[in-house]
């Protein structure tokens, strides 16, 4: 059965090394489950400004305008340091966002019981944990005009500009609140209204729609310091978050680490929906290239494989087969494969990237 279309970018670093176990998870699918995807493959990042002189070629933003769904790899590496900003990896990654309008970035936090050890806080605060971040990711301080460098010499100074329009808060909101009618009902909405106007229009309209379109789910606000700081202290009080660009960027980087490694860490960024009702969507894992580790055999899958059960779930309305992936990811941790960045017992041997890959596959047949 064919269900759609997956445009792949793997990217620098270790994208491609994992991407390629994402892959074989893919054909996995197509050959035990019938599942067919239509997939094609395209550069991204510094390895598109090694071919194209450009960190993402208009073809290839063309045909992620095109797909059901793009999955990413990493991007960046030391080599690119040098280059104009205009021309850095990660602006092939922002425009990609930018242009697809992927505003709805949903950063998952679970915790697996089998790495509930490997957090740096305690195994009964986090064990359990699952919550959602939802970050709105095309506005905000990142976005904002005026931006740039102005002056001269000791005279120079920075601008940002954190700007919000309704619509924006309107859409994102919206999103967070139809998440939560599919977990636990509740949202806590996060700005800094104390101090930033942006924050009290984000408060009054995040209210709003909760109040005439969704007053079933439970709401509640607290200031992004305050939240940071609750994350930390008891992160199992929350279910949906949602925030701005800049807040959400840094809160689900602290979430992240709740988990124990970067790499156990999917992600998703979504859109409104196209002609055939799916939204934009863009798919990867919140760990960056790596390049220290790069073409070693040391990197973790995992992150990358659950943003391809993300987008089974949210692109491909196939939720009970991305329970399947996520249940194999869950056994090969409990049988305790790790890789590298999961050591902290004595005496375990890592895996390598493509070893994962291989045990979630059996993992994977085990469960037909």
């Amino acid at each position: 059965m064919s269900v759609g279309s997956i445009l792949i970018l793997p990217g620098d670093g270790i994208g491609p090394e994992v991407m390629a176990q994402v892959r074989r998870i893919i054909d996995w699918y197509g050959e035990k489950r019938g599942l067919d995807f239509d997939v094609s493959e395209d550069l991204v990042g510094g390895a598109a400004y090694d071919k194209y002189g450009v960190p993402l070629a208009d073809e290839t933003m063309d045909k992620a305008q095109q797909v059901d769904a793009v999955l990413l790899g990493a991007v960046g590496g030391p080599q690119y340091d040098v280059l104009d900003f205009s021309l850095k990896p990660e602006r092939g990654l922002l425009r990609l966002r930018k242009e697809m309008d992927l505003y709805s970035n949903l950063r998952p936090a679970q915790c697996f019981d089998a790495l509930a050890d490997f957090s740096s806080l305690k195994p009964e605060i986090i064990s359990g944990l699952d919550i959602m971040i939802v970050r709105e990711l095309t506005g905000g301080v990142y976005f904002g005009e005026p931006r740039g460098i102005f002056g001269e010499g000791d005279a120079r100074y920075g601008i940002n500009t954190q700007r919000y329009t309704v619509p924006e808060i309107e859409r994102v909101a919206r999103s967070a609140f139809e998440l939560a009618r599919k977990r636990d009902g509740r949202v806590c909405s996060m700005e800094k209204g104390n101090v930033m106007e942006s924050g009290l229009l984000w408060r009054e309209i995040v209210q709003k729609v909760h109040d005439e379109e969704y007053p079933d789910v439970e709401l509640s606000h607290m200031y992004a310091d305050a939240g940071g700081m609750q994350l930390v202290r008891a992160p199992k009080q929350f279910d949906v978050i949602v925030t701005d660009n800049l807040f959400g960027d840094l809160l689900s980087d602290v979430a992240a680490m709740l988990t124990g490694s970067l790499g156990m860490l999917p992600s998703a960024s979504l859109g409104a929906p196209m002609e055939n009702g799916r939204p934009k969507a863009m798919y990867e894992p919140v760990h960056g290239s790596a390049p220290d580790i790069a073409g070693q055999g040391k990197a973790n899958p995992i992150a990358c494989i659950l943003s391809f059960s993300m987008a089974l779930r949210y692109s491909f309305d196939l939720g009970t087969e991305a329970d399947r992936l996520d249940a194999a990811i869950e056994k090969v941790l409990a049988d305790g494969l790790r890789t590298a960045d999961l050591l902290g017992q004595d005496g375990v041997q890592p895996v390598s990237t493509a070893e994962m890959g291989d045990a979630i596959l059996a993992a994977l047949d085990a469960s037909l």
